[in-house]
């Protein structure tokens, strides 16, 4: 409810209740906007803009997700691609060192 309203239903124009003309019913309507505040369930309108506000959220969650989602992937690949870099040069070193440590013969005791 507003003065509006009020106004529209006594079939006069909005504009016709004024303070300064009626202020015991303005302060009225005042009064009974403020007690019955919470009372009031939300427009069509309203609860539209709260859908679309949510729904704005959610696709921004959705967005940055996403892209923390493809920068792990691409430092999972990027761990993968040196794992396997780091295997290739362990092996390497590992055959230089066979090549270059002596070798001990292998005796066997006879009986």
């Amino acid at each position: 409810m507003s003065q509006n309203n009020v106004a529209k239903e006594a079939g006069c124009d909005p504009s016709a209740l004024r303070k300064s003309r009626f202020p015991l019913v303005v302060l009225e309507i005042q009064e009974w906007v403020e007690t019955h505040k919470g009372e009031q369930p939300p427009s069509v309108r309203q609860r539209l803009l709260k859908k679309r506000g949510k729904n704005r959220d959610l696709r921004e969650t959705i967005s940055d997700l996403k892209k923390q989602r493809d920068a792990a992937v691409g430092k999972l690949a990027d761990a993968g691609l040196r794992i396997v870099e780091l295997t290739e040069r362990l092996a390497d070193a590992q055959a230089r060192l066979d090549e270059l440590q002596p070798r001990a013969p292998v005796l066997k005791l006879s009986d």
